[in-house]
């Protein structure tokens, strides 16, 4: 949750949770319509990990013959587009957590969604959220259904408000823990069928190549590994193998494809950094022999592509996002610690420098991440 403008922030606060309590008076003026809104705002790789079901749900006895939209993230639009936007009516996108303090976008989206009468909405998000709970309030749908939730990412005052929006809440089952898991068992619930599905997958066209794709970046500098590693870990690959080294990322990653390029041989070793779309992104890497990548999207748009991975990661959402279940994780190798503090969501109990990589990811080292290479780069030859 970002906020800047703490009055203007009130002015939110009142729209997601006073005014769907009037909006359903208005509702009941409405005809009814076989329309149904999933609500997935997160991030990339949390789409990724989701979107497949999306088919399933439309093909479903249930739903197949409602209309379905899609609240979504403006960052991955692209994904919706080239993927997936044969199953969906409309689509909407928003950042979510940057338009708490703008309460003229908060209102203009919700009234955008409560026009559309929906008979249903659904926010498969495990981990729920103010605006995301506001938002699927302000539909003034009768069916609104989501997790029982945990406080990760709203405010225990708040999520005791927007509780009373859900006309259910499915209470996840312990033994349920990584996150492609999760939104199967809950579209299984919703729909009342089983959804035949073993692991996420993107329909691409690259065949593989003779290349490693490295993300040295992770969104934010505590979860990353490094890049003085990463340059440690690309010289090894150089002097003993005969692949190319190929750097991908996005804007705020230029300075690790910099540092990296001033230190390789530029023979072998190039920048994609800032320069691909998602799409063209995603056939970068289903081209790969394998990435190497910190906890990012990345990981799970390999997985997708079943393109080998080795992803060097902490433990604050151990076995939610990765490492990926054994029976899911044939062609992939994660390299962690698991601290005594695992899974603390990234509430670190140690003393950090602003910047300063997470101990439980900067514990790793390029030792350990070579033998992990070596694994892999053997068990697919």
């Amino acid at each position: 949750m970002k906020i800047e403008n703490r009055n203007s922030f009130r002015i939110s606060r009142f729209i997601l949770l006073k005014l769907p309590f009037i909006l359903r008076f208005l509702a009941f003026l409405r005809p009814k319509h076989k329309r149904l809104l999933l609500i997935k705002t997160d991030e990339i790789g949390d789409y990724i990990l989701f979107r497949n079901y999306i088919a399933i749900l439309k093909q479903s006895q249930k739903f197949k013959d409602y209309e379905i939209d899609l609240l979504g993230n403006t960052v991955w639009r692209d994904l919706v587009t080239v993927y997936d936007r044969e199953y969906l009516s409309a689509v909407f996108f928003i950042q979510a957590d940057k338009i708490y303090d703008k309460p003229m976008k908060c209102l203009a989206i919700g009234w955008q969604l409560f026009k559309r009468n929906y008979t249903i909405v659904l926010q498969p998000t495990y981990s729920r959220t103010l605006m995301i709970d506001g938002m699927a309030a302000l539909t003034a749908a009768k069916t609104i259904i989501g997790f029982q939730s945990d406080n990760e990412r709203i405010l225990p005052k708040y999520k005791r408000k927007t509780d009373k929006f859900y006309s259910s809440k499915l209470q996840l089952p312990a033994h349920i823990h990584f996150e492609f898991e999760r939104s199967k068992y809950f579209i299984e619930r919703v729909t009342g069928q089983p959804a035949d599905i073993d692991k996420p997958w993107l329909p691409v066209k690259a065949q593989r190549g003779n290349y490693i794709v490295l993300f040295p970046g992770a969104g934010y500098a505590g979860r990353e590994w490094g890049t003085t590693n990463f340059i440690a870990l690309a010289k090894r690959i150089l002097q003993q193998t005969g692949l190319s080294l190929v750097i991908a990322g996005g804007k705020q990653d230029i300075h690790h494809a910099e540092n990296m390029l001033s230190e390789l041989s530029l023979e072998r070793v190039s920048s994609k950094v800032a320069q691909t779309t998602l799409p063209e992104l995603i056939e970068l890497i289903a081209g790969a022999a394998c990435i190497i990548t910190n906890d990012t999207s990345a990981v799970h748009i390999a997985a997708a592509c079943n393109t080998p991975v080795l992803c060097i990661h902490g433990v604050a959402h151990y076995q939610r996002f990765i490492p990926y279940p054994e029976h899911l994780a044939a062609n992939m190798k994660f390299v962690y610690t698991l601290l005594p503090c695992f899974n603390c969501n990234w509430n670190c109990i140690y003393p950090l420098k602003e910047n300063e990589t997470y101990p439980c990811v900067a514990i790793n080292t390029v030792d350990q991440v070579w033998q992990a290479f070596n694994e892999l780069i053997y068990t697919q030859s």
